[in-house]
């Protein structure tokens, strides 16, 4: 297993009335993160918040390439990003243990914090595909270049893990410095992973994605 320190090359917030960051995603412009009541979409290169959207925001944020997908407690709502309009929610998987959410292969994957698994849901009914077990608490969710990556939050300790989506092995593991926390996980598809950083002021940051090796075919 690959083990490493994490390089944390930039560091966002604290925002002015966020306290706590939850759900973090990235539509190829945007970082969007959640912090609670409201959708905030944060430009990458100024570190200024550039737009607002008023939805509960409880938990883990995703986009599908058109739209944002928000957890709100026990639901997850499918949002316009254009328009700020909620267009249809489906049930989560778990009340008051839901946490990251990332978006990929058609479905939607929801990590979950208590109960230490990545579930795999239809993003049309909630119905769960698929379950994957971890041996310790999840936070955000993100796959990029084929390879699933989650946060965790246990103990006062946090990393960044890359798992073998089909058993759950921990093939990378990041650690972050003590005392830094790690809620929403999102790549941006290169080298930089967005990270929230949960009750810490209201921080975003951006971490350096280690390179990896082609997939052996």
């Amino acid at each position: 297993m690959k083990k490493s320190s994490a390089d944390i090359i930039r560091e966002y917030g604290p925002f002015p009335g966020v306290e706590h960051v939850a759900g973090v995603t990235f539509d190829g412009s945007h970082v969007w993160f959640a912090t609670g009541d409201k959708l905030n979409a944060l430009d990458p290169d100024s570190g200024k918040i550039v737009r607002s959207i008023a939805i509960p925001a409880h938990a883990g944020t995703a986009f599908d390439g058109k739209h944002l997908f928000q957890i709100a407690e026990d639901r997850i709502q499918k949002v316009d990003p254009k328009s700020g309009r909620v267009l249809s929610t489906i049930p989560a998987p778990t009340s008051g243990s839901n946490s990251g959410l990332a978006w990929a292969e058609g479905s939607l994957w929801v990590g979950q914090y208590r109960d230490r698994k990545i579930v795999q849901i239809d993003p049309e009914t909630g119905a769960v595909l698929r379950t994957i077990e971890s041996n310790r608490a999840v936070t955000g969710v993100s796959w990029v270049d084929g390879a699933l990556w989650h946060g965790t939050w246990e103990d006062e300790e946090s990393e960044l893990r890359r798992i073998d989506p089909r058993t759950g092995e921990v093939l990378e593991r990041i650690e972050m410095p003590p005392g830094t926390g790690v809620s929403g996980l999102e790549s941006d598809g290169g080298d930089r992973f967005f990270c929230g950083g949960g009750k810490e002021g209201g921080k975003v940051r951006v971490i350096r994605r280690p390179k990896q090796a082609p997939a052996r075919k």
